[in-house]
């Protein structure tokens, strides 16, 4: 037991001390303790006790059953609720996801013995400070993810722990302890038997952290070859041509870390050349090339990310990035840009800009002054249009179907064939974009 200040929430404090006033132990526990004594902000204050399920319900008015069955009751104090948890014992796992049972015990430590790493095995409160038996302090201090006694054991129990060892080790920028980095390897093959939507969760959070490069970690464990064999095939692709200076995976693990961190940036970084090994071919001159790359790319994004179960936005607007991603020939001027974000989507242009520039600060550091000053000017061209307001869509175009129809022509597919070429003229010429011209331009189309 060490005692230490931790700043906690006035209504997990409350709860705590009703607990324990009514005779029972209380305690903050795992991510948010972790958290608190590494300054960073925690996302739930989550709190386990020996009262058992029926005796917290008793002492609140307002509660949920969450999990009653593994023993977790959501407490509400005004508009938030905090988790309240019964120190349990895990029964066997017997699919590598979930306990057979589980059995409540009257020991924190035995609670805390089935957390998956020490840094997520303290408990706190005021009165006693930090419950902390397995060096979780010790580990936070040194930067390390060490499992909870035997990493074998914890990884059979729920092998999404796997994965998770190396999502802290990106949000938090630590190394994983040796034992657990060689466990992670020997394991990483029950992660088929997880749920796509476990896993997909877990993806996020180490790409949106503060070091997506530690996606290495995930091929040289064996990760990558469970959960996303195309990355495997990259990492095996070479790219001997006068752009690149690396193979494919490795290009995409460079533009990770040149992209903001924002869920589709990221898996669209990632992504972005996942066609490339699918469309590998080399000259003779010994020169390799992609062609097609990004057509093969975007088909291969949506089937994984739809296997990862992503929402049906984020697929569209990831395998969209992928298929444009590539599209280079812009001319630069006001013009040339106009018809670009047309061709692209103005609602995706920014985001191809991004994407485009993660791209160059991954290829041959030779190549990219000027890869970057073009990409400047053109950014500055698109800044111009936008302040001009040029229309630069559809809904933007000063005259609607029903428009066309008051100005005599008859409702039908014709419409639609104009409305575009209306909209190529003001693309052209963005003055014309008036009601009063386009109607008067009419008899011409």
């Amino acid at each position: 037991m060490e005692y230490m200040r931790i700043e906690i929430p006035a209504k997990a404090n409350q709860i705590i001390n009703c607990l324990t006033k009514a005779g029972y132990e209380a305690y903050v526990v795992g991510g948010c303790v972790r958290d608190a004594i590494l300054g960073r902000s925690a996302a739930d204050w989550d709190i386990t006790t020996n009262a058992r399920p029926e005796q917290v319900k008793a002492l609140f008015s307002r509660t949920v059953d969450t999990g009653i069955q593994h023993g977790t009751v959501t407490v509400l104090l005004g508009r938030e609720g905090f988790e309240v948890t019964t120190y349990r014992i895990d029964g066997e796992y017997r699919d590598g996801r979930h306990p057979a049972e589980v059995i409540f015990t009257p020991s924190l430590l035995e609670d805390l013995k089935r957390r998956d790493f020490t840094i997520n095995a303290m408990a706190y409160n005021e009165t006693e400070g930090l419950i902390d038996a397995f060096d979780g302090m010790g580990d936070l201090k040194r930067g390390s993810v060490r499992c909870v006694g035997d990493p074998r054991e914890r990884f059979t129990e729920d092998a999404l722990r796997i994965l998770r060892a190396v999502r802290f080790s990106a949000q938090l920028n630590f190394g994983i302890e040796e034992n657990t980095r060689q466990a992670l390897t020997s394991f990483a093959s029950s992660l088929t038997r997880i749920s796509a939507e476990r896993i997909q969760t877990e993806l996020v959070k180490l790409l949106t952290s503060e070091h997506p490069e530690v996606f290495r970690t995930l091929y040289e464990t064996g990760i990558t070859a469970a959960i996303l064999p195309e990355f495997d095939a990259c990492m095996k692709t070479p790219q001997n041509h006068p752009h690149h200076c690396c193979c494919v995976g490795e290009h995409l693990l460079l533009a990770l870390q040149s992209i903001e961190a924002d869920k589709v940036l990221r898996l669209s970084a990632l992504l972005h050349d996942i066609g490339k090994p699918t469309t590998h071919i080399r000259d003779e001159q010994g020169v390799d090339h992609f062609h097609g790359h990004s057509d093969v790319g975007a088909e291969m994004a949506g089937c994984i990310l739809r296997r990862l179960k992503f929402d049906n936005d984020t697929i569209y607007r990831v395998k969209h990035l992928v298929l444009v991603h590539d599209y280079l020939q812009i001319p630069l001027t006001l013009r040339g840009v106009r018809r670009a974000v047309v061709r692209i989507g103005r609602e995706h242009f920014s985001d191809y800009l991004k994407l485009r520039q993660a791209d160059i600060m991954a290829q041959n550091p030779s190549m990219q002054k000027e890869k970057l000053e073009a990409l400047a000017t053109l950014k500055g061209l698109y800044e111009q249009i936008l302040k001009e307001r040029n229309c630069l869509s559809l809904k933007e175009l000063a005259v609607t179907g029903s428009d066309l129809i008051e100005g005599g022509l008859e409702p039908g597919p014709k419409l639609g064939e104009i409305l575009k070429k209306l909209l190529e003229l003001v693309i052209e010429h963005p003055e014309y974009n008036t009601k009063e011209y386009l109607l008067s331009h009419l008899p011409k189309l």
